[in-house]
C-alpha cells in the first residue's frame, strides 16, 4: 500500500502532467490560427518539448528510469 508521501507525490505529478498537457494541446490548438509559418513550427516544438518533460514526470512516478530509482 502506498504511503502517504507517496500518494501526496502522485498527486502532485499527475498535477502537473495534466497543465503540461493542456499547454500542449493549447499550443497545438494555435496552430490553426496563425498564418505564419516559423510561428506554427514553434509552436509545435514548444508543444515537443512539453511532451518530453511530461514523460519525464511519468518516468518519476513510475521509477522507469534509473535515476529515479532508490539507491
Amino acid at each position: 500500500m502506498a504511503s502517504e508521501g507517496d500518494r501526496e507525490l502522485h498527486h502532485h505529478t499527475q498535477k502537473m502532467q495534466m497543465r503540461l498537457q493542456d499547454t500542449m494541446d493549447h499550443l497545438r490548438e494555435d496552430i490553426g490560427k496563425v498564418d505564419e509559418p516559423q510561428l506554427k513550427a514553434m509552436f509545435e516544438t514548444a508543444a515537443e518539448v512539453l511532451g518530453g518533460l511530461k514523460k519525464a514526470f511519468s518516468d518519476y512516478e513510475q521509477k522507469n528510469e534509473a535515476a529515479w530509482r532508490s539507491r
